[in-house]
Formats: C-alpha cells, structure tokens, sequence
C-alpha cells in the first residue's frame, strides 16, 4: 500500500499549473483531494475528471487573501474526511516589473497572496495538525528564494519569506508534524500572463517557451515529500530544468 493511498490532501492554487498536476497525480495514488482556489468552474472540471478516474475530490472555492476561506478549505477537509494529513500551500502569483515600474499595488498583491497566503493556512490547519497528532505542510517557493534578479526583487522578497517561515514553522514543529518547503524553477504554467509589464511578460514567456519543465515534474517532487514514511521529513526541494542557470 502506497504512504499516499488514502492520505486526505487540501491543496490551494489547485485549479491549473502545479496545483492541477499534483491533484491529478496523488489522486491517481489513492489520496482523497480537497481542492481550493479561486476559479470554481475550473475547479468542478478538475474535479469531474478525478471522479471520471475512480479518484475522489471535493471542492471549495478559495481566495488565499482571505484567511476565512482557508478555514472552510480546512473544515471542508475534517468534514468530509474525518481528518486532513497534508496541506499543500501552492496558491501564488508573480507579477514580475522593475522597481520603477512602481506598481505598488501589485506589490502589495504579492505580499498578500504568497506570505499571507501561506500564514493563513499555516494558521488554519497547525491546530488540527496538533490535535491529531500528526499532519504534514508542503509549500510552493520558488528557485527565485534563492537567487534574486532584475524586475525579481519584489517576488524573491515574497518567497525568500516563505523559506524562512517555513524553516521557522519545521522547527518549531516537534517530531510528529512534517514540512516541506518545494522550489520550481522555469515551469510550463501561465505564470508570465501575470506580469503587467511587456517587456517582463515576453522574456518570461520565451525562457518558458526554451527550457521550462512540466508541472507534472513539481508534482512528482510533491508526491516524494509526501510517500516518505512518517519519521522521514524532506525538508527542501529544489526542481529546476537542466537548462536553467
């Protein structure tokens, strides 16, 4: 029997990209989904396609900003599972611009979508987690906190502090919780639609369009983190294509 069969897994951003591979692959492996983001017509497609594959999933639209919705995308969990064993915090955006762009707002959109985001649900599923006595946190980065470039400092900034908030959170966690920090590089999702500079949006798209890896590849990398044995915590994953510098 696989780590992942049966594992109730909630999963924000889940609607494309990454979230959609990862939900596709542990239900494939027999986890029960709960599948959070802000596209629910997406989200009951994905989930249609899960049940069509004998696999099972429940939905609930989820805006990462609102710390309320991370706790219905947790309670839905316990509701219809009894439990919740691993939150996968994938929910992002990278609107990527020069700083004297000064699109402040965007900034701001980071900030609250990548930091706050992964705080509200750490802040939703840590006490679960602690009343089962058991739980696992697996968090998308982002290669770009650990290497910081031109028309990248807002975005690193935001996954900079999610590597520290997660570094914090694992070791403050005891020797029953998991935490997982994974680190994409160039990924084949629609991350460059993002950036509202052209400029930024067509360099994005072509280095995509050269070197990027599918998402399935940051899936399999999710998917390792979670089958380990429950002593076992991986720590840090960093999935980049070959090509990239």
């Amino acid at each position: 029997m696989s780590e992942i069969e049966g594992k109730v897994v909630a999963i924000t951003g889940a609607s494309s990209g990454i979230g959609e591979a990862t939900a596709l692959l542990l239900a494939a492996r027999g986890a029960r989904l709960v599948l959070g983001a802000r596209r629910s017509a997406r989200l009951a497609g994905l989930v249609a396609r899960i049940e069509e594959a004998g696999g099972t999933a429940v939905q609930i639209r989820t805006d990462v900003t609102r710390r309320d919705d991370l706790r219905a995308l947790v309670a839905l969990a316990t509701e219809s599972f009894g439990r919740l064993d691993v939150l996968v915090c994938n929910a992002g955006v990278g609107t990527i611009s020069p700083l004297d762009d000064l699109r402040v707002d965007e900034w701001t959109h980071m900030v609250d979508v990548n930091v706050k985001g992964v705080l509200h649900g750490i802040g939703a599923a840590l006490p679960v987690f602690r009343a089962q006595g058991t739980g696992h946190f697996v968090t998308t980065a982002s290669t770009a906190a650990f290497r910081i470039v031109p028309t990248m400092a807002v975005y690193a900034g935001t996954k900079f502090a999610v590597r520290a908030l997660c570094e914090g959170l694992r070791q403050e966690a005891g020797d029953s919780l998991r935490v997982t920090t994974v680190s994409p590089g160039a990924t084949a999702t629609d991350f460059a639609e993002a950036s509202t500079n052209s400029q930024v949006r067509a360099e994005i798209a072509r280095v995509r369009d050269d070197i990027a890896i599918a998402p399935e590849a940051i899936a399999r990398a999710i998917a390792f983190a979670i089958e380990q044995p429950a002593d076992v915590d991986v720590n840090d994953i960093v999935v980049r294509p070959t090509a990239q510098g």
